[in-house]
């Protein structure tokens, strides 16, 4: 059964997909009629968060932001091979990965995804997003600074999903660790070597992970990690 090909699921997801090209049009038309180069669109969203992540992001609250399709489907097909059952997801946005997720664990039988974002309205729409694809019954959104949201009642971890602000990565895992099962599986979305020092930790064998770069949505940094210890 894949139910992200045709469907309910399928239907939720290209609507969703179109919205949020929509709605992110104007930021990324903004970003390129700066002329900014990708270094120094990268140095000044690592200063802003270290000046005030909670101003970022409601800067940010209408976007998207979310994953593309093909990187959808990715997430989707990660869950699978994995058999995951329990999914912690770090950055919902509005919900489109989570439904890929979801629509995975609710295709294998079940299991349980845990997602947390800093926004209101995102968490609200990520829920009314999630119900719309039929698929409440396994996701939990948490609202509120992730370093707090996940710091308890997450039970053993299958696969880790980073989305979030760039500068927390590297501390949202190691809040993580304690939970990741053996061969747990993360993969970060805009995993930025310039920020937080998570690349640099996940590929050094020494922390307990093997890790490489993903050629999906090349330049925007996307990492695949496996626990192994």
């Amino acid at each position: 059964m894949d139910s992200i090909s045709s469907g309910l699921v399928a239907d939720v997801l290209h609507r969703l997909h179109q919205e949020a090209e929509i709605a992110d049009a104007p930021l990324m038309q903004a970003f390129m009629n700066e002329g900014t180069s990708r270094e120094e669109m990268i140095s000044q969203a690592i200063a802003a968060e270290s000046r005030d992540l909670t101003e970022v992001y409601q800067r940010f609250a209408n976007n998207f932001l979310s994953v593309s399709p093909r990187f959808g489907r990715f997430l989707y097909m990660c869950v699978r091979a994995f058999k995951a059952e329990r999914i912690v997801e770090f950055g919902s946005s509005m919900g489109i990965s989570a439904i890929y997720m979801a629509a995975a664990l609710r295709d294998m039988g079940g299991g349980r995804l845990i997602g947390t974002d800093l926004e209101p309205g995102k968490i609200e729409r990520a829920r009314a997003n999630v119900a719309a694809a039929g698929l409440a019954d396994f996701v939990e959104f948490r609202l509120g600074d992730a370093r707090e949201t996940l710091s308890s009642g997450l039970g053993e971890i299958d696969m880790v999903m980073l989305d979030g602000a760039f500068t927390l990565y590297l501390p949202i895992l190691r809040l993580l660790e304690p939970h990741l099962k053996p061969s747990a599986l993360i993969v970060g979305e805009n995993a930025l070597e310039e920020a937080s020092g998570y690349v640099d930790y996940v590929r050094d064998p020494r922390n307990g992970y093997l890790s490489l770069s993903l050629p999906l949505d090349p330049g925007r940094g996307n990492e695949l990690t496996v626990k192994t210890r």
